[in-house]
C-alpha cells in the first residue's frame, strides 16, 4: 500500500503524477496553507514548502488545502511545490470584496459536511445556500444537525430532519450529537476512506463535532456567546486531519466559521439544490417561464395545491438573482481588466516602434 493512501491517494492520483516523477518531484498532499508557505504530507512525512511557483493569476487556483502536490525531493532546502494536480472537487464562494473574486475553501473533497446547530433556530435558507455551493463544487452533501442532545424530544428531531430533508433533496440529513456521541458512528462509517470538508457558522458545533470524529481534542472548543448564541472562532485554519483507522479512515478539512457564504458561479449548484422545482419547470406551459403569473405554470400550481412550500421558491429566485448579479459584475471586471490589458500593450507597443525609429524621446517605460 501506497504510504499516502490514508490520505487518499490512488492510481487515478499516480497516473496524474507520472509526468512529474519523470522530473524528480515527490508527491504530497496539502495540509495547510499559510502566506505563502505550506505543509504538505509526503511518504516521509510532512513538510514545510515555499508556494512561489504556483502562484496564478486566478485567486481559484492558488493553493489550497487538500490539493495534490509535486514538491522538491528531500535533497533540496528549501524545498518548493512546483505543479499542483487537477482538482477533481472544490469547494469556493465569492469573497466580500469588492472584484467579485472567487475563494476556494477546500480541494479534491468526496462529502462536503453542512454542520447546523439544533441549539438555535434552523435556518434553511443558509442550509439550501451551502447545498447549492456544495452541488457546485462537485462534492456529495451532507446535512449534520449537531447539537441534538439539546432537542430532548424525539419526536421534535425527527420533524426537524424531515423540515430539512425537504430543502435537501440528494443530500443525507443526521442528526448528531457529539456530547452523547449519538450518531458520531453513523456519521464515521459514512465518511470512511474519502475526503471530508466540515463547514458552517461559527457557533454550529463544528471542533466539537471534529475531535467526536478524530477520537481526540485535535480543535479547540469554545461555548457560544449567551446573549444571542453564536460561536465565537476556534478553528483559524483549514487544517486536513487524519480519521481513525478504527472508524475506516479518510481525512477530515477543518474550517473556521463561515460568516459569509456568497456564490460563485452557482447556476447548475442551486438548480440542483432545488431539484423538485426544476422537475416542475419542465412541465410549464413556457420554456421561458418565470414562474411569476404565467398561465400554465407548474411550479406556481404545486404552490397553490401545497406540494411545493411557498418558501422554497421564494429561497429558489432569491439565490438565483444573487447568482445572477455576481456573474454579471464578474463579467465587468474582466472586461474592465482586459481594457487595461490592452491599453498597457498597445502603450508598450507605441513605446518600442519609437525606440525603432530612434527618437530619442522616453514615455516613462
Amino acid at each position: 500500500m501506497h504510504p499516502l493512501a490514508g490520505y487518499g491517494w490512488d492510481a487515478d492520483w499516480e497516473a496524474a503524477f507520472a509526468p512529474h516523477a519523470e522530473r524528480g518531484l515527490v508527491p504530497g498532499r496539502v495540509i495547510r496553507v499559510d502566506r505563502g508557505l505550506c505543509d504538505v504530507v509526503t511518504a516521509d512525512g510532512v513538510v514545510r514548502a515555499d508556494t512561489e511557483f504556483v502562484v496564478p493569476r486566478d485567486p481559484l487556483k492558488v493553493v489550497c488545502t487538500g490539493d495534490w502536490a509535486a514538491v522538491d525531493p528531500e535533497d533540496h532546502d528549501p524545498r518548493y511545490v512546483r505543479a499542483l494536480l487537477p482538482r477533481r472537487t472544490a469547494f469556493a464562494r465569492s469573497t466580500s470584496s469588492r472584484r467579485s473574486e472567487g475563494q476556494v475553501l477546500a480541494a479534491n473533497v468526496d462529502h462536503t459536511l453542512i454542520a447546523v446547530s439544533l441549539g438555535a433556530e434552523l435556518d434553511l435558507g443558509r442550509v439550501e445556500r451551502f447545498l447549492a455551493l456544495a452541488w457546485t463544487g462537485g462534492a456529495q452533501p451532507l446535512v449534520v444537525l449537531t447539537k441534538a442532545d439539546l432537542v430532548p424530544d424525539p419526536a421534535t428531531v425527527d420533524h426537524l430532519v424531515a423540515d430539512t430533508e425537504l430543502s435537501a433533496p440528494g443530500a443525507q440529513v443526521l442528526p448528531v450529537s457529539a456530547a452523547t456521541g449519538d450518531g458520531v458512528d453513523v456519521l464515521a462509517a459514512v465518511l470512511a476512506g474519502g475526503t471530508s470538508v466540515l463547514l458552517g457558522q461559527s457557533g454550529a458545533g463544528k471542533s466539537t463535532l471534529a475531535n467526536a470524529l478524530l477520537g481526540t481534542e485535535a480543535q479547540a472548543v469554545r461555548a457560544v456567546r449567551d446573549g444571542d448564541g453564536k460561536g465565537r472562532h476556534t478553528t483559524t485554519t483549514r487544517d486536513l486531519l487524519p480519521l481513525p483507522a478504527a472508524r475506516g479512515g479518510g481525512v477530515l478539512i477543518d474550517t473556521p466559521g463561515l460568516r459569509g457564504v456568497g456564490l460563485w458561479d452557482a447556476e447548475d449548484g442551486v438548480g440542483q439544490a432545488f431539484s423538485e422545482i426544476e422537475a416542475l419547470a419542465q412541465r410549464c406551459r413556457f420554456d421561458d417561464c418565470a414562474h411569476q403569473a404565467e398561465p400554465g405554470c407548474a411550479v406556481l400550481a404545486a404552490v397553490e395545491d401545497g406540494s411545493l412550500p411557498e418558501r422554497r421558491l421564494t429561497s429558489y429566485r432569491k439565490l438565483l438573482r444573487e447568482n445572477a448579479r455576481l456573474a454579471a459584475r464578474t463579467d465587468a471586471r474582466l472586461r474592465s481588466e482586459q481594457k487595461q490589458l490592452y491599453k498597457q500593450r498597445a502603450a508598450l507597443g507605441r513605446h518600442m516602434m519609437e525606440r525603432k525609429r530612434g527618437g530619442g524621446r522616453h514615455s516613462g517605460w
